[in-house]
């Protein structure tokens, strides 16, 4: 008996760059948690430092690409179709290295173009003003006048170097013991347009460990984000415990586990590949 079910019309993809804010933020907020740092990144103040792309379908956007600007590698911030995602990376958003934020299903999108590194899944905590939880402890903000303090303590476990300006718009608290800075809490990004913040750099001197000073701090500068963001979000190593748990204790939510991979750009990838290598012989400049 022949079948009567009608063969599906091939699916065509488009890409190309945009900036069109209106479209991404319409598709960004589809899982507002897990897009937080990008929505971020449309507002104003950031949104001349990136880089975007997307992929149609029908004219319908199924895949946004994001390309943090600054020096390699570059974060890259990938949602949507992984078929989308992997267009997008190879014809618009070619960054040579970059830590790509996606989820697991996404990693086959690299295969290919990147070569990926190993890495830890990474939880997303999020929590709001019903939700959160003050944790008690004698910490204050950090002054712009005390960069420096900052950049010390951060040296000690990652570097880092921080301006002034960064604790002028941002958010950073920390715990002094006896004149000395030996915990700290900040921000990555935060967005006045979107009411939504990202908490990061919280590190605490691996002598005073285990007393609560992280999950004090970290308390401090989400109680001051909660005061005009109506959510704020946190990234950790899904083999953190204690980081969990501390995180826990105020509140905060896993809402999803993605993956943050470093990864660099195959030399020889795409339709031209070949191409290029007999051209290279051909002047006498290949192996």
């Amino acid at each position: 008996m022949a079948s009567t079910s009608a063969a599906q019309p091939a699916r065509v993809l488009a890409v190309e760059p945009t900036a069109d804010r209106v479209l991404l933020r319409e598709f960004l907020e589809r899982d507002r948690l897990y897009a937080a740092y990008a929505i971020c990144d449309l507002d104003e103040r950031e949104f001349d430092r990136t880089r975007w792309g997307v992929a149609r379908v029908a004219g319908e956007p199924v895949s946004v690409v994001l390309e943090y600007g600054g020096y390699a590698p570059q974060p890259v911030f990938v949602m949507g179709d992984t078929t989308g995602i992997a267009a997008v990376l190879r014809h618009v958003i070619q960054p040579r290295a970059a830590f790509v934020a996606g989820l697991p299903e996404h990693l086959p999108a690299l295969d290919g173009i990147y070569k990926v590194d190993p890495g830890s899944p990474m939880v997303r905590m999020w929590v709001d003003r019903p939700s959160f939880r003050p944790f008690p402890g004698e910490v204050r903000r950090i002054l712009p006048i005390e960069a420096g303090d900052l950049n010390r303590l951060y040296q000690l476990g990652f570097t880092a170097w921080l301006p002034p300006t960064a604790l002028t718009e941002g958010v950073y608290y920390g715990i002094w013991v006896s004149g000395r800075l030996v915990a700290a809490a900040g921000t990555h990004v935060i967005s006045r347009e979107a009411r939504l913040a990202a908490v990061g750099n919280v590190l605490t001197h691996v002598d005073y460990r285990g007393r609560g000073y992280a999950t004090a701090v970290t308390g401090a500068v989400t109680a001051e984000l909660l005061r005009t963001c109506d959510q704020v979000v946190l990234n950790v190593r899904a083999d953190n415990p204690p980081a969990l748990a501390a995180y826990r204790r105020l509140g905060y939510r896993e809402h999803i586990r993605f993956e943050e991979r470093l990864v660099h750009r195959l030399r020889q990838e795409g339709p031209l590949a070949g191409l290029s290598t007999s051209l290279r012989r051909f002047f006498g400049r290949g192996s």
